[in-house]
């Protein structure tokens, strides 16, 4: 089992900054992709961005030069720092990480969501 805990979210005035993050923990042998997704209210969810095990990123065209995501492997963490924030970036902002656990001698392969943390951006 994996549980990923985020934290970070809030109400933020439109331009205003905010950072997210993601801690994983579990029985865990190894983290590929982490990465961050959204849902608004009657939306489907969403890709914002995701970073894989090397530190290659990849950014939804409605983010890109605003968030910026990064990953601290020591703290088996993924970060999501936001910047000139939007009400359109107004969501629920989810935390998701695929790799392997081992456990029990037996490795497995592992594609997990955190609970998620709520971005408000209003005046």
């Amino acid at each position: 089992q994996v549980q990923l805990v985020e934290s970070g979210g809030g109400l933020v005035q439109p331009g205003g900054s905010l950072r997210l993050s993601c801690a994983a923990s579990g029985s865990i042998h190894s983290i590929n992709t982490m990465g961050w997704y959204r849902q608004a209210p009657g939306k489907q969810r969403e890709l914002v961005a995701t970073i894989t095990s090397g530190g290659n990123t990849n950014y939804a065209d409605s983010v890109k030069g605003r968030f910026t995501i990064s990953r601290d492997d020591a703290k088996i963490t993924v970060y999501l720092q936001m910047i000139s924030l939007k009400p359109e970036d107004t969501a629920v902002y989810y935390c998701n990480a695929g790799g392997t656990l081992y456990s029990s001698s037996h490795y497995s392969t592992f594609n997990s969501w955190g609970q998620g943390t709520q971005v408000t951006v209003s005046s």
